[in-house]
């Protein structure tokens, strides 16, 4: 019970962290470099790369970092973990990311909750979000699959930091944050309208991205021993 508790703590104060991240840097490049939107989305891509690489490192012993439920969604399905595992996870990332975007409001002086009016319902932007899923879905459980999870904090930062461009849609790749982004009528915002559409190309990448794991890496590499003096 005791490592149920802190694994949804470690999954709730990550999402939190990650959302005040991707909301505040969006508050902050917009404000910083008024009218230059290319410069205000490297800034917000680069503080994103950076602050997700590092939530994950911190967490990552605690809850696994998920931070996302399509990542729980997947392990669970490829790992046959048992589904209470999403019961845990799945509340303690929305509600984090919704904490997030809050406090990320609060700490800039906006609105405490201002629903967002940008508008991504276009066919390009949800294409995008099946892309970006499912590269993120492979990137992540590739490296699980072959022994190198080490490697996921740098590298899910980077394929994200990357993904903001790449994709039309700038690779929200995460139900909980699409969630959460609602909440602020800022650089990072999505229109409530557009969420549950953005949600279902999610699920759709995830579906594409547990595909190709299965066909490219059907068998998990043993962790290695631990050996003993």
């Amino acid at each position: 019970m005791t490592h149920t508790i802190r694994a949804a703590a470690g999954e709730f104060l990550g999402s939190t962290g990650l959302t005040a991240v991707v909301i505040g840097s969006g508050i902050a490049a917009q404000r910083l470099s008024p009218g230059d939107v290319g410069l205000q989305l490297f800034e917000n891509a680069f503080a994103t790369a950076l602050g997700l690489a590092v939530l994950i490192l911190v967490f990552a012993t605690v809850s696994g970092s998920h931070f996302n439920p399509v990542v729980t969604l997947v392990d669970i399905t490829l790992h046959r973990r048992t589904w209470s595992t999403a019961a845990v996870y799945v509340p303690a990332q929305v509600l984090g990311c919704i904490t997030g975007a809050i406090l990320a409001n609060v700490m800039f002086g906006a609105p405490v909750i201002a629903w967002s009016t940008t508008d991504r319902s276009a066919w390009p932007l949800l294409l995008s979000e099946v892309v970006a899923t499912a590269g993120l879905v492979l990137l992540i459980f590739a490296l699980v699959r072959t022994g190198r999870s080490h490697l996921a904090a740098p590298a899910v930062g980077a394929y994200i930091g990357a993904a903001y461009f790449f994709t039309s849609s700038t690779s929200f790749a995460n139900p909980a944050i699409t969630i959460g982004r609602m909440f602020s009528d800022t650089f990072a915002g999505i229109a409530p309208a557009s969420v549950l559409p953005f949600i279902g190309a999610q699920l759709v990448g995830a579906a594409l991205g547990y595909a190709a794991i299965q066909f490219l890496f059907p068998v998990a590499v043993p962790a290695p021993a631990v050996t003993r003096n």
